[in-house]
């Protein structure tokens, strides 16, 4: 049984009330979600670039606001075919070697067979009419995509805009990448 003085310590409804309506006041100020979906594209193995191009044009096709936050090895996935030693020292020149570059050349994650395991993707693709991943990537600059690299990626690695397909937006840094994430709807991390 309660005692007198835990009833007196007990909200009134009144107070019940004005809490309630505090927490429905507070979640009408939380952020508002777009019909819209941003990716963060950290992986530039061939099966981390075709599900990344695959679900951004499929967003923007069926009206969704998509984004592509091109980042670390994803970052290779937007380099340009042909450009394949990058950087103004060894270390940045060792990493863009032994990085195969553009979405036209990555391998697999796994199974990659000394090339093999990717010509063999991309064979099992065609058979079944999927559009390979630079296809993709025209797509989704067709469709209205904003793929945005990574300006501390693109320091930190020695590549420059030229470096870069044609058709990218300006290169942005972590803290806008989280505010293209906060208000979307859908966040992925591929």
């Amino acid at each position: 049984m309660a005692t007198t003085e835990e009833r007196i310590d007990a909200p009134t409804y009144a107070e019940l009330l004005a809490r309630i309506e505090a927490l429905e006041a507070a979640g009408r100020e939380e952020v508002k979600k777009k019909n819209k979906m941003t990716v963060i594209a950290w992986g530039g193995d061939l099966d981390r670039i075709w599900p990344t191009t695959i679900l951004a044009t499929t967003a923007a096709a069926s009206g969704m606001e998509s984004t592509v936050f091109f980042t670390f090895w994803g970052l290779f996935a937007i380099v340009r075919p042909g450009v394949r030693i990058t950087g103004d020292n060894w270390m940045q020149k060792m990493m863009s070697a032994m990085n195969p570059g553009s979405a036209q050349k990555a391998k697999l994650s796994h199974y990659n067979f000394a090339g093999a395991g990717p010509a063999m993707f991309k064979k099992l693709a065609a058979d079944r009419q999927v559009a390979k991943p630079e296809e993709l990537i025209r797509t989704a600059q067709e469709l209205g995509v904003r793929l945005i690299p990574c300006q501390m990626t693109m320091d930190l690695l020695g590549l420059k805009r030229e470096d870069l397909i044609d058709g990218l937006e300006e290169p942005i840094g972590a803290a806008t990448a989280i505010a293209e994430m906060r208000d979307a709807a859908v966040s992925l991390f591929i």
